[in-house]
């Protein structure tokens, strides 16, 4: 019939069967995500390696190409960098005692040093680490006085950048290593005004380095297996639907085993007409290697340890903070101070026997003296020639005196 009503699908499922399938869902999707996000296996250190050099290198290689990009055509060829503005400085009247040197160009320095760029061999640098290892050592031994180094960090740890849902941060472990840093295969090396390197297919040319805004640069190999430790504990806190909801505590141990690469370092003359200083600037090639070794525990009861993906994350946190400071492109800016000898920064022999006080001409050749300072000093010396002398004393006073009336006699 026509006027009949067409016939009802009924549900394949029942509410009962759909609870269930949904539930399984939920059920396998939380497993998958403990399998694989938490407990999944992380990559081998030489993979993990491979692939964030691999990613810092195009990175590097994509900023030199927009900076050969926006370059101008003649600065491409090499001529232009010296930055003829229309502004030109004002004209200072120079003084006729002090001689005014000749220009210091590049060529002329390495001329003068017998340093050539192109057949020079890379040195050693033994020297320069025995320095850089009584240093730190001085620093690791001033770090054990008064755990001043464990003080300031756990401060720091604990500033105002903490967020809410982390508890109070206590530092647990510091190990500041026992080996040092060695540095070889030291070149110096031309560089253009942006750091990059000239390569083999430009000429060196130093007569017109100035002009071309080319500079020296040196780059060394670093290498540094040690164990750095920082340890701490703290508690996650969750504070919703309310306050202190649920703690978890977490420990988290982060050690530096190994770090290799190339650190480059130059100098960026000062500017007088702007009063810049003279600047020290250095960062490190994108080739380096740098591998942690990162535990963990979170619970108080049923506690998780070393949980690979908290690792990961930790790890690439740490590449990314080093990569954003102190790997070219980006480079560190370091002013350094006056040279020029001053009598406030001498220190030598006398200056231990003035503060002995044995011998106050070495007070005035040391340093300024300080009449507050010596104040004291000189009562006391008063008060010591007031003091009765004993009979030897008499008697060897006696005797000078009859000497020097005798004489006058």
């Amino acid at each position: 019939m026509a006027d009949s009503c067409p016939a009802r699908h009924e549900p394949t499922l029942s509410f009962t069967q759909g609870l269930i399938v949904g539930q399984l869902s939920v059920v396998l999707i939380l497993a998958a995500f403990i399998k694989f996000f938490i407990f999944g296996e992380a990559p081998s250190p030489d993979v993990a390696a491979s692939l964030r050099a691999t990613e810092r290198r195009s990175r590097t290689l994509a900023h030199k190409q927009s900076l050969l990009r926006l370059r101008s055509p003649s600065q491409r060829v090499g001529g232009g960098g010296g930055g003829g503005g229309s502004h030109q400085p004002l004209n200072r009247k120079k003084s006729t005692v002090l001689r005014s040197p000749p220009t210091l160009t590049i060529g002329s320095i390495l001329s003068k040093t017998y340093y050539n760029v192109d057949s020079h061999q890379p040195e050693s640098l033994d020297w320069f680490n025995v320095l850089i290892a009584q240093t730190i050592a001085q620093f690791r031994s001033d770090a054990q006085h008064d755990d001043a180094i464990l003080n300031s960090l756990t401060k720091t740890l604990n500033g105002s950048s903490r967020p809410d849902f982390v508890d109070e941060i206590r530092v647990t472990e510091l190990s500041l290593g026992e080996e040092f840093p060695i540095l070889s295969n030291c070149r110096i090396i031309p560089v253009d005004e942006d750091g990059i390197s000239l390569g083999s297919h430009v000429k060196f040319d130093p007569a017109t380095a100035a002009r071309d805004g080319t500079r020296l640069q040196a780059r060394m190999d670093v290498d540094l297996s040690d164990m750095l430790t920082l340890a701490v504990e703290t508690k996650l806190l969750l504070n919703y639907p309310k306050k202190l909801s649920a703690v978890l505590p977490v420990a988290l141990s982060v050690s530096v085993v190994r770090f290799s690469g190339t650190l480059s370092i130059s100098f960026i003359p000062s500017n007088p007409s702007q009063s810049t200083p003279t600047m020290m600037a250095f960062n490190f090639l994108d080739d380096y290697r740098l591998d942690f070794s990162i535990r963990s525990l979170l619970g108080s009861r049923s506690r998780l340890q070393d949980v690979p993906k908290i690792a990961q994350l930790i790890e690439s946190r740490l590449h990314r903070w080093f990569d954003e400071r102190a790997v070219e492109p980006r480079f560190q800016q370091i002013a350094l101070p006056s040279l020029w000898p001053r009598k406030k920064n001498t220190r030598g022999p006398d200056d231990a026997m003035a503060d002995g006080g044995t011998n106050s001409s070495g007070l005035s050749k040391g340093k300024e003296r300080d009449p507050s300072v010596g104040a004291d000093s000189r009562e006391q010396a008063t008060l010591r020639h007031r003091r009765p002398l004993g009979d030897d004393e008499y008697t060897k006073e006696g005797t000078l005196r009859s000497l020097s009336r005798d004489t006058r006699i």
